[in-house]
Order: structure tokens, then sequence, then C-alpha cells
């Protein structure tokens, strides 16, 4: 569900944060070979995956789940409290479960991959969520949703949803359910511009940094329900 890489437009800079020197190596080398993205810093736990990320402000921070001191879960609502979405989280783990997945996203994490991701895959999900998109892998998307079914949505909708116009939550409804740009400017008989203006004022509104975030209070909102 993540959106095509179309190459650098701008100069992206990341943060790794994970407590295994070869797993930071790694990453480093193959981030470093890109053109337009560059590492700033490294981190081997959370605290100071936080102390970096405020101190250098990157686009992206590359982080572990499982981090000794302060782990990547509560390093990550540390850095967004923080940061005027200046900087993106992308999650990586060894472990494919339900809660890890479900807590990055409450937490405020733009994207979740599996640390056995190939180059390529981790190089675009970079770019992806520098530019303001989010990602999640495809083998955890069934996994977020079965989440979502077991929360029950507020008895009152939140009061963001009164600030939407009918056609923002049209829009949101639709990207809440998996569509594109493209595919909801077909559905809607509408410019791709327009609707990239739509998504940018619901983003605005709602407070959120990006699609996954805009998805995520879509269902908790009750707005849109699993499987419909």
């Amino acid at each position: 569900m993540s959106p095509p890489d179309n190459g650098p437009s701008e100069a992206v800079s990341v943060l790794i944060a994970d407590d295994q020197a070869l797993v930071r190596a790694g990453f480093r080398s193959i981030l470093e070979a890109q053109p337009g993205i560059s590492v700033v810093g490294e981190a081997a736990d959370g605290r100071n995956a936080v102390d970096i990320a405020l101190k250098r402000r990157p686009s992206v921070v590359l982080m572990d789940i499982q981090m000794p001191d302060v782990d990547g879960l509560e390093a990550t609502r540390r850095i967004l409290a923080e940061d005027d979405h200046e900087t993106a989280v992308l999650m990586l783990t060894t472990f494919d479960l339900n809660e890890y997945v479900y807590d990055a996203l409450r937490a405020g994490a733009s994207g979740f991959l599996l640390k056995d991701v190939v180059p390529e895959d981790l190089i675009a999900a970079v770019r992806v969520v520098a530019r303001g998109d989010g990602l999640i892998a495809p083998t955890l998307t069934k996994r977020l949703i079965e989440q979502f079914i077991r929360t029950a949505p507020p008895s009152t909708p939140p009061a963001e949803l009164a600030d939407l116009t009918p056609r923002e939550v049209e829009v949101l409804t639709m990207v809440a359910r998996g569509l594109s740009n493209s595919e909801i400017a077909a559905d809607l008989v509408l410019s791709e511009a327009t609707v990239k203006t739509h998504v940018k004022h619901v983003l605005a509104k709602l407070g959120v940094r990006d699609r996954v975030q805009a998805v995520v209070f879509a269902y908790e909102s009750g707005l849109v329900a699993p499987g419909s």
C-alpha cells in the first residue's frame, strides 16, 4: 500500500536508532549510497535517539522498537511530542505482532516495516515518509485492521470531524479504505491536484501528520468500520 518511489526530490536526513551496531552499519551503508539521502546520526538506545532527534531534526528516524533504557515506542512518543511535524518515524522490528503495529501507529509513527525488508523497499520507504506520506508493510495490514475490529468506536464522534466539510469527510473515508489520490480523483470526478488539496486540509484539521495517522483517526472515530 506504499506509494511508488519516484526518486529523490529534496535532501532527506536520517537518524538510525537500533541497539545492534551491525544493523546500524548496514542501514547506513544502504542509505548513504543513495543520492539525496544522508545519515546524520546513530543511536543505540531510545534515550539517545530522542536527544539526537530533537537536536538535529532529521527528516526520518529509523526506529527499532525493542531497545534498552527507553524503547522505540516511548522514544517515538517523546520525539513527536516535541517535534512540529518536522520529523517522521519509520518503525523497524523483527517482530510481526499486532500490538507492535497498533502501538507504533498510536505513538505517531508514519510507517512500519519488518527488519528483513529488502534494500530497495527500505530506500523507498524512507523517501515515502519523508515526503509526508505513510506506509505499512502489506503483511501487517490485515493485523492492523483486526486490531481496529477489537477497538470499539467512541459513543460521541470526535469534535475534529465537525470541522471537516462534507467533501473532506468523503475524501477521508476513501483514504481510510485504501484508495490512492488518483483513484479518489477518478471516483469523485475531480483533478488529482484537487484531491491532494482536500487531503492536505483533512490532515491539518485533524492535526495528524500523514495519511496513516488519518486512517487511524477514521477507524478509531467510527467513521469507517473494518470490512466496510
